[in-house]
């Protein structure tokens, strides 16, 4: 009789804090006993905590010293590791270091640095707690209308973007930004979540008087559409009253305060962009469950063409596909 190693994680782990570590053991080898089996040696308690999840490894590693060992081993990392990552990282535009001195601080390591991929498109990433893929589909890499006209849209260096270049938009009248992600590059069996990852400039206006539309899309389902709001609340901006010079052909703009329609009617059941912890906003698009990764493209997008009012101070840097977050 094997001594079930799994469903007694949880309560292993919740004596720590009250109880030495040797005591958790002594704990441990006591209900074997009384089980009628025998404490697993450290490569069979491994191969078990390889069946678990990233976060049950690190509950495991706390129980004891054996616990904690055998949760270090890198057969136990190695199967939290997606099966391609290999081929993923060798399109890393700088060669990927693979001197790890273990295969957990590889996964440490690819949770916390993502990784520029396919020409610098693409970053690629793990989420923490579930080694499930994260990937951020850089703005060159995206569909944005009129993106090639310099005089709507520039594109600029970032020192705190992943990519070499972000879009800046200077001034436009239909906002749309679509992207799409082949769905056997993500992780199968995952509901992901897409965001367009966002900021603003100084100036900033035309975003306070109509919502924008946002759509996640599988090939060949039905489209959900979501009214969002891009105004950046909360954040100091200047307004501007904009107007179309006939002559010049070209975008006037004449300083003076207009009233903010998100001040008078706060558009309360709306998204706005949050806060990210890397200085970025973010604002969901939609989400989608990859089944098996057989499902095509997933299409994304965010467009505001029905205001018919000028836009300008949004920079996008791209759109990130992540596994959503259990509650």
């Amino acid at each position: 009789m094997i001594f079930p190693l799994q469903s007694q994680l949880d309560k292993l782990t919740g004596k720590v804090g009250s109880l030495s570590e040797e005591a958790i053991q002594r704990d441990y080898e006591a209900e074997a006993m009384e089980q009628g089996s025998t404490v697993l040696p450290e490569d069979c308690i491994s191969k078990i905590i390889s069946f678990t999840s990233p976060r049950d490894a690190c509950k495991a590693s706390v129980v004891s010293t054996v616990f904690r060992s055998a949760a270090d081993f890198d057969l136990v990392w190695e199967r939290f590791l997606p099966t391609d990552y290999r081929q993923i990282l060798s399109s890393s535009v700088s060669p990927f270091p693979f001197v790890f001195s273990s295969k957990k601080k590889l996964y440490l390591h690819l949770c916390d640095n993502p990784v520029l991929i396919d020409n610098g498109t693409k970053t690629f990433a793990l989420e923490k707690c579930s080694g499930k893929k994260c990937y951020m589909i850089g703005a060159k890499a995206l569909s944005i209308a009129r993106g090639d006209d310099p005089k709507l849209w520039n594109w600029k260096p970032s020192p705190e973007s992943r990519f070499s270049e972000v879009a800046v938009l200077r001034n436009i009248l239909w906002l749309e930004v679509r992207g799409r992600m082949e769905t056997r590059q993500l992780s199968p069996s995952t509901t992901y979540v897409a965001y367009l990852v966002l900021n603003f400039t100084d100036f900033v206006f035309g975003f306070s008087f109509s919502p924008a539309e946002v759509s996640v899309k599988l090939a060949g389902s039905g489209e959900e559409v979501k009214a969002v709001h891009l105004n950046p609340i909360g954040r100091q901006r200047q307004q501007f009253e904009v107007y179309w010079d006939l002559r010049g052909g070209s975008v006037l703009m004449r300083q003076e305060p207009m009233a903010d329609a998100a001040d008078q009617q706060p558009l309360q059941d709306l998204q706005v962009p949050k806060e990210r912890g890397d200085g970025w906003m973010e604002i969901e698009l939609g989400e989608f469950f990859n089944e098996k990764g057989e499902d095509g493209d997933v299409e994304m997008s965010l467009m505001e063409v029905k205001g018919a009012n000028w836009k300008c101070g949004l920079i996008i840097q791209g759109i990130e596909l992540r596994p959503k977050k259990a509650k």
